[in-house]
């Protein structure tokens, strides 16, 4: 038998780490999944918080498998509830048994991240690759509980140490196999090659127990799960017996991963979806009993009356682990500032010095007194290098010839404006620079850039190359089940038949909750009220929304001053030279993260490419901001819906609005591009507007509050900030509420959560004496921004983007023709459409000629070469 390092002197369990349980037992859950280990855990992790508060926890630790995408949900719920939480990570290694770590401190949490990163940047998107000594180097701080027993075959995806746990005297004949549930004791059924030759199964597992305890000392505990099975009372004596001989103190957990029992059927699915079988082929994979929900403290203490020290060895580890999320604090990169220079005042001379190009020495007191507004807040703030952060990204891209705009309520600030970082001049706008960088909020700045679809990658790895990998990252998309998908999924795992689900899954219409499937059943030949019937749309209702999958969000990137590995694991994306944080946008959002997002937009390429074709060939120099305004010639073609291939205002539906809103200044074209999409059509708020402005209705207002959110819009709400505004003053939303308003907007796909705020907001205005039409009316608006509604500070960016290519169009039809054909993939029409459409509007088209055509499309004495 190796020699087993003494146990290190452990702390005495006092206070409320005693055994001492009273009328109510006393208990922290120390091994929880939530549904981000993916396709293992079968609740939320908010759903866990409630049962733990319920329950009245101690504390619940949230123990994803090798990741920490879970823990920001898990956060924000327990801190409502008033839950301690304790964060840590099952980890799975290549030549060890798995272990529960959990964070201590701010310390062992980042060497948590970091040890995630690890395992995740040296394997394959999705996968997990780690090594016990790579585990040792970064062990410190953290405190281990060891899993004794071997994975599941459901359970083995990655990598598997089978670590058989029947223990035996050194000398003892080899015992037979011990029958019990799937996750609990078990001997092993590994083949005979992976045992040590000549000794017996316990071997190893002590073995591996005192590498652990070498690296762990006192933090090292051995866990403990019992659930029901054939011998959970022998289960237990031998994990006392192993506990002592390896001098390794036994600490009772449950091996959660559901809440309740209910969600037994959805578990067996969410691993027959895992594993690419139906449920029935599934068979012995499956967990044989509902045992992994979170049972009462009273439960556990019968579970585990002949080990009570293994159930106070849970508020033990509950006592010494006080780190919380709420300690993490963003640091900005600050090395954007010259030296000895601090970034705010590197900003304001970069802003004034702006201004003077802008505007020369004549800046408009308007400007200039938001100029000094912003920098002020700014300042306040302490948002200095994040605007840094901004500029420098934007003058990489201009230095390389790449065009770009920003957006967002920040970006079309008019610090913005004079960096470059926007072309909408805050002369021409009304928007507030509160709104989203508010001091009341303490909220992050909104800043969107759109780079050139075809060269977007290009800003991309500049950030990675300057910031390294360790301190930038893309933001992850928490890629959800909706009902279509559900449907797949749910239908083939109960062993239906492909072509039923298909029809079914085609039945439906994309993400919308509120389709009766029970109708769309019976179109595909289902009976909901069969058994089978009933359980899909039951399963299907309790799978949606539940995440899928990580992947990549469309652009956002966060940097920061230190690594960013210490602050959430990076992993692998599926595309090459990519890498991405664990958290999406919610949950950066949640801790006061701030991301950048760098998007992509075909029409910026466009742009560019005929602003070039515009100097080659008729030697005029064109900027975003140099374009003339105002023109009449290009409001009247607007009007007439002449717009095939002019940026957001070419579908059919923009083409029937036109004529009707008429648009001939350019907050109209911002009207124009934010009225005609889901948000305003479902809160029937289109035809109101079209009317007042028609002068068919009268333009009213409840109350002088409401005048002065809707005035610009004839009293009917179209813009999301409006949304949030209309909370504040018409329902005595807080301005913190209304942030949690705005969040749920973009939380659409996660069922139930803007029908939480309906109540509250009906009942607000109902208290103002509001009309109930009117509020229902804001209700449907604000649940239709939650799938596509449009921010008015985007939509006066892109309203700049349509007036541009309008004009383009307008002026230089040939040049504008041949930049969207050399920009293609992009827009509604194919190539041989927008050709037509150039040839309607005067150019002559010459077609392709081996001698004369190039790559792309050119000009040749104003014709247009194919």
């Amino acid at each position: 038998m190796p020699e087993i390092s003494p146990a290190n002197k452990r702390p005495p369990l006092t206070g409320s780490s005693k055994p001492s349980w009273g009328s109510r037992a006393r208990y922290a859950e120390l091994h929880c999944k939530t549904n981000f280990s993916f396709l293992q855990g079968a609740s939320h992790p908010d759903e866990l918080a409630l049962r733990a508060a319920e329950l009245e926890y101690a504390a619940l630790a949230i123990t994803d498998r090798n990741t920490l995408a879970g823990v920001v949900r898990a956060h924000s719920a327990a801190k409502q509830l008033n839950l301690k939480l304790l964060i840590g990570a099952e980890i799975d290694l290549v030549d060890a048994p798995s272990v529960v770590l959990w964070a201590t401190d701010r310390a062992s949490y980042g060497r948590l991240a970091r040890l995630i990163t690890c395992g995740r940047r040296q394997a394959p998107k999705g996968e997990f690759h780690l090594s016990f000594e790579e585990l040792a180097a970064y062990s410190a701080g953290l405190l281990a509980g060891v899993l004794p027993y071997e994975r599941t075959e459901a359970e083995l995806s990655e990598n598997s140490y089978l670590a058989p746990v029947a223990v035996h005297r050194e000398g003892d004949a080899p015992a037979e196999p011990i029958p019990s549930g799937r996750r609990g004791l078990q001997a092993s059924k590994a083949p005979q090659e992976r045992r040590p030759p000549g000794f017996p199964d316990g071997f190893r597992l002590l073995t591996a127990l005192a590498r652990y305890r070498d690296v762990f000392g006192d933090r090292l505990y051995l866990l403990a799960e019992l659930s029901k099975g054939p011998d959970d009372a022998g289960s237990l004596e031998r994990l006392l017996d192993l506990s002592k001989r390896a001098r390794v103190p036994l600490v009772a957990a449950g091996d959660v991963h559901y809440h309740a029992r209910s969600r037994l059927a959805l578990q067996d699915v969410l691993t027959a979806i895992r594993l690419g079988v139906s449920v029935a082929e599934a068979g012995e994979k499956l967990f044989p009993n509902a045992e992994r929900y979170m049972k009462s403290p009273e439960e556990m203490a019968e579970r585990f009356a002949a080990a009570p020290a293994a159930l106070a060895r849970t508020l033990e580890i509950a006592q010494r682990s006080t780190f919380s999320l709420d300690e993490l604090r963003y640091e900005y990169p600050e090395e954007l500032a010259p030296p000895g220079e601090t970034p705010l005042a590197y900003l304001t001379r970069l802003t004034w010095s702006g201004a003077r190009k802008r505007y020369g020495q004549g800046i408009p007191d308007k400007v200039r007194l938001l100029v000094e507004h912003e920098l002020k807040l700014i300042a306040e703030l302490h948002y200095e290098a994040y605007f840094l952060t901004v500029f420098d990204m934007v003058r990489f891209a201009r230095r390389r010839g790449i065009l770009c705009q920003g957006r967002g309520s920040a970006a079309n600030s008019a610090v913005c404006y004079c960096l470059g970082v926007t072309a909408v001049d805050p002369d021409r706008m009304d928007l507030l620079f509160e709104r989203f960088v508010s001091r009341e909020r303490n909220e992050a700045p909104d800043i969107d850039v759109d780079f050139e679809h075809e060269r977007r990658e290009e800003v991309l790895q500049y950030l990675y190359d300057k910031y390294g990998r360790e301190r930038a990252g893309m933001t992850a998309e928490v890629i959800t089940y909706r009902p279509r998908s559900a449907v797949r999924d749910v239908g083939k795992a109960l062993g239906l038949s492909l072509d039923r689900v298909d029809a079914l899954a085609k039945c439906l219409e994309g993400h919308h909750r509120d389709q009766p499937l029970a109708d769309r059943c019976r179109d595909a030949l289902i009976d909901p009220k069969s058994f089978l019937g009933g359980r899909l749309i039951g399963l299907v209702g309790e799978l949606v929304g539940f995440p899928r999958h990580l992947g990549q969000h469309v652009g956002g990137m966060v940097m920061t001053q230190g690594p960013l590995c210490e602050l959430v694991p990076i992993e692998n994306a599926a595309m090459e030279n990519r890498t991405v944080i664990e958290w999406d946008k919610d949950d950066l959002d949640e801790l006061g993260i701030l991301k950048v997002d760098c998007l992509s937009l075909g029409m910026l390429t466009a742009i560019r490419k005929c602003f070039h074709l515009v100097k080659e060939h008729h030697g005029r120099q064109l900027t975003l901001a140099s374009i003339p305004e105002g023109d009449s010639g290009v409001y009247d073609m607007i009007d007439r819906a002449d717009t095939m291939g002019v940026f957001q205002i070419e579908s059919r539906a923009q083409m029937s609005m036109l004529p009707r809103l008429r648009p001939r200044e350019f907050y109209d074209l911002v009207i124009e591009v934010a009225i005609v999409r889901p948000g305003p059509i479902q809160g029937n708020m289109v035809h109101p507007y079209l009317r007042r402005r028609a002068g068919e209705e009268p333009i009213t207002f409840p109350n002088d509050e409401i005048r002065e959110v809707l005035k610009k819009t004839l009293g009917v709400p179209l813009f999301q900030e409006q949304a949030m505004r209309l909370a504040v003053v018409a329902a005595g939303f807080t301005p913190g509420e209304a942030d949690q308003l705005r969040r749920a907007m973009g939380a659409w796909r996660r069922p139930g959560i803007i029908e939480q705020f309906r109540q509250k907001l009906l009942q607000g205005m109902r208290a103002k004496g509001l009309p109930e039409e009117f509020a229902e009316g804001v209700f449907r608006q604000i649940r239709g921004f939650g799938e596509y509604g449009f921010p008015e500070s985007h939509a006066a960016s892109f309203a700049l983007l349509v007036y541009v290519s309008a004009w383009l169009k307008h002026y230089y039809p040939a040049a504008f023709a041949a930049a969207l054909l050399n920009s293609q993939p992009m827009g509604f029409y194919a190539p041989a459409q927008l050709v037509r459409n150039a040839r309607e509007h005067g150019v002559e088209v010459r077609p392709v000629d081996v001698n004369a055509s190039g790559w792309d499309s050119t000009l040749e004495q104003g014709a247009m070469r194919l």
